[in-house]
């Protein structure tokens, strides 16, 4: 029998809130956190910006030698912390471990370097900063939280797409089930919403959601849908052994009970399936449970045509059966938060083990007759006794993952 790991806190931040009350009150009255931004080389995109205080837990001489998805991890691992109830003072810093998943990052500092060294200082690289290399290290995130909170126990990031954000919670379970940690700070975060080069990219591969309306540029399952609206933020967790957690009385959010990795192996972009299927399938296995048994299932949905039918043959292949299993999607309210992705859906989702409902995605209009879900919750919150939840998070190069949480009952909330 393997350690149950539970989730004792959880801190964010998201285009539409800056912590999981927030959050939550955003995504049951569908409100939406895209806006409109000016970007360079690019012009006016559609994109979901964060609006947290950056140096509220650092100062700021440490914020200018960082990054913003150092930024983003520093604010969401201290707000972690502070919803578990755990004094990061008080516990052995060597045992704690620091686990994100990212899709990228250094670089919002490295785009803005590359400016000024051709506007600026005439190609001189004696101007190049020297915070350049620390900065695109591929440990760089869970490093600053390291330096911030001063902890000595082992990080690392987890590049796996838009994936990452289910990929860093389960590597964090796997450290503490090994034993190699007591607690560990878990989850996903991106910046990717103030970099030019991904916007560049996914407009000349057809693939940028864009409308006159903000709002409506991200629409996952809606025949209109054009693409993919891109966003930043983070959602890190903390998560402990059931035993660690109960003998502190902690309040537990929900335990983690299957999960799956798998890859594609088909295509650089374009997802399989298949695949998806045996990866929905393996979760369940390892929780031992049958499709039915999901109350709720949060779906990838990043709002591309082919991307979405993909995925809803895939979801409507494992739970097509499930009467009583709902299906929602978080990518028409905030966009594609990329690394962030699947830690902040999972977040939004989690309140519905206490407060009995599942919010909505945003209001499909025209739903596309392939995307026509049994049970999609869209019009409005859904009252339902949700016991299990699994999370979909798909990335490029065929990476697929699905998380499975439990609601623990008499859980201190």
């Amino acid at each position: 029998m393997r350690e149950r790991i539970v989730i004792t806190g959880i801190g964010l931040t998201a285009p539409n809130g800056n912590n999981l009350e927030e959050f939550r009150a955003a995504l049951l009255e569908q409100k939406s956190g895209i806006t409109h931004n000016e970007l360079r080389h690019v012009g006016k995109v559609a994109s979901g910006l964060c609006d947290f205080e950056e140096t509220k837990y650092q100062k700021k001489k440490m914020r200018k030698r960082g990054t913003r998805a150092g930024a983003i991890s520093i604010y969401c691992a201290n707000e972690a912390l502070a919803s578990a109830g755990i004094d990061i003072n008080e516990i052995d810093r060597s045992r704690v471990g620091i686990y994100l998943g990212i899709t990228e990052h250094g670089n919002v500092e490295t785009e803005q370097e590359i400016h000024d060294l051709y506007n600026s200082h005439n190609q001189d690289v004696s101007f190049w900063s020297h915070h350049h290399n620390p900065r695109t290290v591929a440990n760089s995130p869970a490093g600053e939280v390291t330096l911030n909170l001063k902890v000595t126990g082992p990080h690392m990031t987890v590049g796996a797409a838009c994936a990452a954000g289910n990929m860093g919670l389960i590597h964090g379970l796997h450290m503490l089930t090994l034993g190699e940690v007591d607690l560990a700070l878990a989850g996903g975060v991106s910046e990717s919403a103030q970099t030019f080069g991904i916007f560049a990219a996914f407009r000349s591969q057809g693939a940028l959601g864009e409308n006159e309306n903000p709002t409506l540029a991200s629409r996952p399952l809606d025949k209109d849908r054009n693409g993919i609206v891109v966003s930043e933020g983070g959602a890190i967790y903390t998560l402990e052994r059931l035993s660690d957690a109960e003998k502190r009385g902690a309040r537990i959010y929900g335990e983690i009970v299957g999960y799956h990795i798998n890859s594609d192996a088909s295509d650089f972009v374009l997802p399989n399936a298949e695949r998806q299927i045996e990866c929905m399938h393996k979760a369940l296995k390892k929780a031992d449970l049958t499709p039915d048994k999901i109350d709720l299932v949060s779906m990838h949905a990043t709002g591309t045509p082919s991307g979405d039918i993909i995925e809803c043959e895939a979801v409507s292949s494992v739970f097509g059966q499930s009467k009583n299993t709902f299906i929602n999607t978080t990518k028409g309210l905030i966009g594609h938060c990329m690394g962030a992705a699947g830690a902040l859906e999972l977040a939004g989702n989690l309140p519905s083990f206490n407060d009995g409902l599942i919010h909505p995605t945003q209001k499909i209009e025209n739903i596309d007759e392939k995307c026509n879900l049994m049970n999609l919750v869209s019009d409005g919150p859904k009252e339902h006794d949700v016991k299990y939840i699994l999370n979909n998070s798909f990335g490029m190069l065929g990476i697929n993952s699905a998380v499975i949480i439990k609601k623990i009952e008499n859980n201190n909330i």
